[in-house]
């Protein structure tokens, strides 16, 4: 697969031949679809947490007699039928991460890139730097290049100029390339990789 090399001020730097092992697949949703929920499952906090019967504040004195009351035997009023008692079987703090296979976690990050070669979403830059950190440089140059919701995958290092600039602008993100992620590449509309970017990506999934 060969894809055109354009530079900041749209100007075009060549062409890049790219993997189709990597690139050039069939995008396939199931796959996708675990990946995310993978990560998803991952991030998740899960400090969910209530009161059980063992940890409400109340007093522990029996509320009234066993016998003669007419009414039910109860003991506290920490039980879970009355208001403000111990809430039963209630959410814990855990950990919602599982477990998925190396081999398919960069087979979904080989689809997500394909699925953004096919849909002409992809873009390949010559690099991503800047002379000086400059905000109003880079937004100029997004807005020439059609850029609104992109992620910009740089190599091995990010240029910090550029991460710096790109830090203020709402829809424009950078990550080097050990950070590139299914989630991250399909939230956004445009993924656009370095030349640097496409060499480690390719390293790491061949």
């Amino acid at each position: 697969m060969k894809l055109d090399v354009i530079k900041l001020d749209a100007g075009k730097a060549g062409s890049i031949d790219l993997a189709d092992e990597i690139f050039g697949l069939e995008p396939r949703a199931d796959i996708l679809h675990r990946v995310v929920r993978w990560q998803r499952a991952k991030a998740q906090q899960g400090t969910h947490s209530v009161l059980t019967r063992s940890e409400v504040s109340y007093s522990t004195k029996k509320i009234y007699r066993q016998k003669g009351t007419g009414g039910a035997r109860h003991g506290s009023r920490k039980a879970p039928i009355f208001r403000k008692g111990g809430v039963y079987k209630g959410p814990t703090p855990r950990s919602h991460a599982h477990d998925l296979p190396k081999k398919f976690r960069a087979l979904g990050l080989k689809h997500a890139l394909s699925s953004k070669a096919a849909a002409g979403k992809l873009i390949v830059l010559e690099d991503a730097q800047l002379a000086e950190a400059k905000t109003t440089l880079l937004a100029k140059a997004a807005k020439e290049l059609g850029w609104k919701k992109v992620l910009v995958i740089d190599g091995a290092e990010v240029n910090e100029n550029f991460a710096q600039a790109a830090r203020n602008i709402d829809g424009i993100d950078v990550l080097p390339s050990m950070g590139a992620n299914v989630y991250d590449i399909l939230k956004r509309d445009t993924l656009v990789l370095t030349k640097a970017g496409v060499e480690a990506l390719e390293a790491r999934l061949k």
